[in-house]
Formats: structure tokens, C-alpha cells, sequence
């Protein structure tokens, strides 16, 4: 079910940022955090918000923590301020707890306390960085599971003018052409077998990293 209402506690980049694209998709947005100038920052942007310690108890019931339909616990580098707010919101009957953490051991601890979700905003960014200029002809891409990822990649040159059934690229590569787009932005999702690719187009394709890896090397 999609969420109507969240609470944000902690005012770093990633709450701030977490909070406007919250609000551009129409939802709800409660921010509490101690940072009284990100406070005014924010402030004629969001539903509601407060200064405030999110690790004080009696701060925190005055929220009504269980009206929210995902509570997200984003302090920046203060780790044991961010175990003890999510045991806490979890205390005050939370629904939904996501919690920030910047490595597999504070994940552990989070989820051990009442986290239902760990995110990592540091480690993700940099790994699809990482992705993304690891070759030429990747432009953008979204990790789907641990093993499969959509990449953007341009249709390869030795692509051009042929049609998707005819480079049987499932077999070849390992990979599932999603859609196409037009250099105009127009995309053609689940194209036919019969469609002929062309030189300005771009592609959406769905495989394991490293066979889209060798399939972008090797044009």
C-alpha cells in the first residue's frame, strides 16, 4: 500500500532530500530534527515540523508516531542516537521503521532494535557511480535484486539496422531488451521482435551486471 503520511527525523542532506522528493510525490511530510536552521530551511515546504531531540521519549509521543505510515530515522553521524530512536518509535507503535546505516554492522544492531528496513544512501550512490562509469556505454541504471539490474546503455553500433529477433540478444548476452527510446524521448516499451534499432536510440535492458559489463566492452 502506498504511503500517505511520514515522519523524517534527522535534517542531514539524505532527510532533507528524502523529505522534498516526499513532498513532490504528494505525501505528507512530518520532519522533526534538532538543526534549527535546516528546520527553517524545510519549513515552508513540508506538512509539519518541530524542533526537537528525537532521542527524548516524551518528545517523541507528542508526534502521534502511530498516525504515520513509514517513520524514517535519518541522523547523520551519530549512530547511538539513531539505535535509540528506533527502538523508540517502535515502542510507540510505529508501523513501519526505516532506518539509515553506513555498513553491515549498524544494519545488524538497527534491525535488532525495531528497524524494519536498513538503508544506505553513502554505500548505494557510490556504488551506482561506480556502475555507471565502470564503462563508456552504461548511462544510467536500477539495481532490481542482488543479482539483476535495468541498465540504459545506447544501442551498439553493431546493433544498428538489425531487429531485436534477429540478434537474439537473450541467448547471445543474457539480457532482455525492456524498451527503447527515441532520441526524441519517446519510449517503445516491450518492442516487438520485428523492430529494426536505429543509431540515436537508447535501450532498457534487464541482466546480471556482468553480462551487461561484457555486452557495453564489447562495443
Amino acid at each position: 500500500m502506498k504511503p500517505e503520511s511520514v515522519l523524517i527525523i534527522g535534517l542531514g542532506k539524505y532527510g532533507e532530500n528524502l523529505a522534498l522528493q516526499f513532498v513532490k510525490r504528494g505525501l505528507s511530510v512530518m520532519v522533526l530534527s534538532r538543526d534549527e536552521e535546516a528546520v527553517n530551511r524545510i519549513a515552508p515546504y513540508v506538512s509539519d515540523i518541530q524542533i526537537g531531540d528525537g532521542t527524548n521519549i516524551a518528545v517523541l509521543r507528542t508526534l502521534g508516531i502511530s498516525d504515520f505510515d513509514v517513520c524514517f530515522v535519518t541522523v547523520g553521524e551519530n549512530f547511538q542516537a539513531s539505535l535509540e530512536i528506533t527502538a523508540f518509535l517502535k515502542e510507540l507503535g510505529a508501523k513501519y521503521v526505516v532506518s539509515k546505516a553506513t555498513d553491515e554492522v549498524q544494519e545488524k544492531f538497527l534491525l535488532r532494535n525495531g528497524a524494519d528496513e536498513v538503508v544506505f544512501p553513502e554505500r548505494d550512490i557510490a556504488e551506482k557511480t561506480a556502475v555507471r562509469f565502470s564503462s563508456n556505454h552504461i548511462l544510467d541504471y536500477i539495481q532490481v535484486t542482488g543479482e539483476y539490474s535495468i541498465f540504459q546503455i545506447p544501442v551498439p553500433a553493431n546493433w544498428v539496422g538489425d531487429t531485436i529477433a534477429s540478434l537474439n540478444v537473450r541467448q547471445k548476452y543474457g539480457v532482455n531488451i525492456l524498451a527503447v527510446e527515441s532520441a526524441s524521448g519517446h519510449i517503445d516499451a516491450m518492442p516487438g521482435a520485428s523492430y529494426i534499432l536505429q543509431n540515436d536510440e537508447r535501450l532498457l535492458i534487464l541482466g546480471k551486471s556482468q553480462d551487461v559489463f561484457r555486452l557495453t566492452d564489447q562495443t
